[in-house]
């Protein structure tokens, strides 16, 4: 039996604004939208600093899986874009093998000139399985 598409949202102001929800989910599988450094509010986090971005990038993460009832087990693949990866790689790889432990999805970094918000050095989106 196909199951309906379910769609979920933090309700941070620019959701609306952009269109955008946080995860959808299909057929047992979970797309995840690019998170990124901002609070619940919507504001930016950790301007010019790589590791503090990435710990919001990564709970932001987190809050998307716990709607869905899933946890970072169930990620599959993760795409993380960062800006300068040679000036910021070496501070971000210890951030992100803290918070993934022993799991290990498939995951591709790439190197990007620039993001959506000025301040915004690193954005990640994922695939997880819901089963």
């Amino acid at each position: 039996m196909k199951q309906q598409p379910v769609l979920y949202s933090h309700g941070v102001p620019w959701e609306e604004a952009f269109g955008v929800g946080q995860g959808y989910s299909v057929n047992g599988t979970l797309y995840i939208s690019g998170q990124f450094s901002h609070d619940m509010q919507g504001a930016f986090v950790g301007e010019g600093d790589i590791a503090a971005q990435t710990t919001q990038t990564l709970e932001n993460l987190d809050r998307v899986l716990a709607a869905f009832n899933v946890t970072k087990a169930s990620l599959a693949e993760l795409v993380i874009y960062v800006t300068d990866p040679q000036a910021h790689t070496e501070a971000l790889v210890p951030v992100f093998k803290a918070y993934m432990g022993a799991h290990r999805p498939a995951v591709t970094l790439v190197g990007v000139s620039g993001l959506a918000f000025p301040h915004q050095l690193i954005e990640v989106k994922a695939v997880a399985h819901m089963d």
